[in-house]
């Protein structure tokens, strides 16, 4: 087989259909920039002077305070307005400090701070707070009081600790933690154990905790992704996303695996969509994970953010987990390397006793402490951590999809909303381009099958800086984001700006928004009033908005087109999701036509646009929108066409009627053509007409249309020189037909 040929089928594997035609790119149905936001929406920011990279965020319903960490400060700011009330502390890190880390070759005025990285609630009073320490990471203890009414909040600087282990060093670096008591050890141990078996996992971007029904058997959830080989040899290493599970009273081994963890188990979480021909396209770079509780407490859902580190196409996706899958797969067979090529295979072999990933328990078994495990289980332990099988999401696809090469989608945020029609996860999505995307996951055939729908996309942070936090607060419906510049304030629901039509409201399906018979306002499940109207799942206008009296009723608009010239009829629905179609109609009396295009009559994204108006233009034009199977009338605009003539004020002899418009009326066009005719004159124009009138006599006036010139009764030369042009079209009339 020559080169050649082999080339072809290399090209057809990288570019096939799975791999080479990503999904298309979502929609948003409504688009708002900055500046909107700011003047209607309730945006509110937040910004410190020489600081920056507001990236720990920690919400405080009870104090009502949002904490957050940046560049040598620590925050507390008030939930209801993150503008007013802000309470600081400066915390840089110590001067001899910043010097060893300059002499280390970092920028002294970049690096060599403290970013704060972590932020946890310790106690009643107390918070938990880590920094970079300018390359030397150091913890401290942050007095911010019980009350939301106490004005406390401080930092002893002469109590801190060794943030080794819990803080990374380099402010670049992502950070994640969850703070538990373990078994007795303090805090400060909590990080510094490492896994068994681990390849050195390039980030942990988060750490998740799930209390059982036995505290002895509490283990810690937590995701990173890693680098390794797996599977297909030939490839090389390759990035996975994996979740890991410990014992939250693991304590190391005894004489093996010494202040290491000895229940460390991990999980390949697939993020993929299917190919038609076998062929999944991965997204394999985890970003983010938001767990959103449930009734039950044990089995939340985890929401978790993917891209893709394919050369072929870029994207994101966003894919759920439940606890039932995660547990399936710890508890299925673990990953075991056979063959001459060590192949990855399900392990056939004995499973020793206590199962390698089991927590010790005083109440239901025979070990106290990891420390008593025996060898064989230790041994197994730490050349088996991988589990066979992975973890599937929901429904074995993502639930939503960004195949936009630009955009990233680095966090996330889920609220379960409460609607007329069920319950609703509405995600909230950061980008790296400063917008914030907000999702509402809709059942598409069952509960079983779930769709997105993107309904709004949100510029956020007018820079365009990427978002690197964010927390949600239910109670008091606000968003809150952090980005290197920034922290910004943001209400979860928009209902007035759909429209003012039961419609629009209806179309939306934001399960925050219902109509209430004169306007799109926020939804309370507790009120009950009678013409209150939501439908998510369906939105269907037909028969939620059977009783609006506003309904049928289309607003009017006139417009007037100079014949020869162009014309706009423009028409933008508030939905970027719908489709605009124009209809026409030449008398009342005739039927409904659809517009169509051709080199004269152009579609815009705003509207149509005609060339050349001619006479047969004249007529009642319709803009309507279609949006999931609803059509509905935007605009009735009436299109009068002006001849050129008439225009300019000018007619033929004999035919005053035509000059002067109709009886009574003001042609307010005319005295606009003439300023276009002869323009105002400038200061040179000026100059020249004063010096003109000094030396020369003034010109004679100008013979009305239709009278006498000079000479024998001549017309004058310019209406000559237009009528010359213009050639026999002028005396040929308007034509009677359409020209569609």
């Amino acid at each position: 087989m020559s080169r050649t040929v082999l080339l072809l089928l290399l090209l057809l594997l990288l570019c096939g259909p799975a791999a080479g035609r990503p999904p298309p790119a979502a929609t948003p149905r409504l688009k708002l920039a900055f500046p909107e936001l700011r003047a209607r929406h309730g945006l509110r920011l937040f910004a410190l002077e020489r600081s920056c990279c507001y990236e720990a965020l920690l919400l405080d319903e009870e104090r009502g305070r949002l904490f957050a960490g940046a560049q040598n400060h620590l925050l507390s700011l008030a939930l209801d307005d993150i503008s007013q009330r802000d309470r600081k502390i400066y915390w840089p890190a110590p001067v001899e400090w910043r010097e060893e880390c300059n002499w280390a070759g970092k920028d002294i005025t970049a690096e060599c701070m403290n970013f704060v990285k972590i932020l946890h609630p310790y106690n009643r009073t107390h918070l938990y707070a880590c920094g970079t320490g300018a390359f030397h990471p150091v913890c401290a203890f942050v007095e911010a009081g019980q009350h939301a009414e106490e004005p406390i909040f401080k930092l002893d600087p002469r109590r801190t600790e060794d943030g080794k282990g819990k803080s990374p060093y380099d402010p670049r670096h992502a950070a994640a933690s969850v703070l538990v008591a373990w078994a007795g050890v303090p805090p400060s141990a909590l990080s510094s154990m490492t896994p068994a078996g681990s390849t050195s996992p390039s980030s942990w971007p988060f750490f998740g905790c799930r209390r059982s029904e036995d505290p002895d058997d509490d283990k810690i959830y937590f995701f990173f992704r890693e680098t390794a080989v797996e599977r297909q040899q030939g490839l090389g290493k390759t990035s996975f996303a994996r979740i890991g599970q410990i014992c939250r009273n693991d304590v190391g081994g005894q004489r093996s695996l010494v202040n290491k963890w000895t229940t460390f188990l991990k999980a390949r979480l697939v993020c993929a969509v299917p190919g038609p021909d076998g062929a999944d396209t991965h997204f394999d770079e985890l970003r983010d994970v938001f767990l959103l509780q449930t009734r039950d407490k044990r089995n939340p859902l985890v929401y978790a953010v993917f891209s893709t580190s394919s050369s072929v196409f870029q994207g994101s996706g966003v894919c759920v987990y439940t606890m039932a899958d995660i547990r399936r797969a710890f508890l299925g067979p673990f990953a075991h390397k056979e063959g001459p090529n060590y192949q990855w295979v399900s392990y056939q072999g004995r499973v020793p006793y206590p199962r390698p990933g089991m927590c010790p328990s005083k109440t239901f078994g025979t070990f106290g402490s990891t420390k008593d495990f025996p060898d064989e289980v230790i041994q197994f332990a730490r050349h088996h951590p991988l589990m066979y099988n992975p973890v599937l999401p929901h429904g074995q696809r993502p639930l939503f999809l960004q195949a936009r090469r630009a955009l990233h989608l680095p966090r996330i945020a889920v609220d379960r909303v409460t609607a007329a029609d069920g319950h609703y996860d509405v995600l909230f999505i950061g980008t790296d381009v400063g917008t914030v995307l907000k999702v509402v996951s809709v059942p598409k055939e069952s509960w079983h099958r779930m769709e997105p729908l993107l309904l709004e996309e949100l510029q956020v942070f007018q820079d365009a800086s990427p978002i690197t936090s964010l927390q949600l607060s239910s109670k008091r419906q606000q968003l809150y984001a952090g980005s290197a510049t920034a922290l910004a304030q943001l209400p979860l629901h928009r209902c007035g700006a759909y429209g003012k039509a039961c419609a629009e409201c209806c179309l939306a399906r934001d399960p925050y928004c219902a109509w209430d018979g004169t306007a799109c306002t926020r939804y309370v499940p507790s009120t009950k009033r009678r013409f209150r109207r939501q439908d998510v799942r369906n939105g269907d206008p037909n028969v939620l908005c059977s009783e609006d009296p506003r309904r049928g009723s289309v607003p009017q608009k006139q417009l007037y087109g100079v014949e020869g010239s162009t014309a706009f009829l423009e028409c933008v629905p508030k939905s970027l999701q719908a489709r605009v179609l124009w209809t026409y109609q030449r008398t009342p009396d005739d039927p409904q036509r659809e517009v169509p295009t051709d080199e004269r009559v152009v579609r815009t994204e705003r509207g149509v646009l005609l060339r050349s108006v001619q006479r047969a233009d004249a007529g009642l034009y319709f803009c309507h929108a279609t949006e999931h199977g609803f059509t509905q009338p935007l605009l009735r605009l009436s299109l009068e066409v002006i001849g050129a003539r008439q225009a300019a004020g000018k007619a033929p002899a004999g035919d005053p009627q035509l000059a002067a418009g109709p009886p009574g009326r003001k042609v307010w066009y005319r005295d606009f053509l003439q300023l276009v005719e002869r323009p105002p004159l400038g200061a040179a124009d000026r100059g020249c007409q004063r010096l003109w009138s000094r030396g020369r006599p003034p010109p004679p006036p100008r013979a009305p249309a239709g009278a006498p010139g000079r000479g024998q009764g001549a017309e004058p030369r310019k209406a000559r020189r237009r009528r010359t042009h213009e050639g026999p079209r002028a005396e040929r009339g308007p034509r009677s037909a359409s020209p569609w």
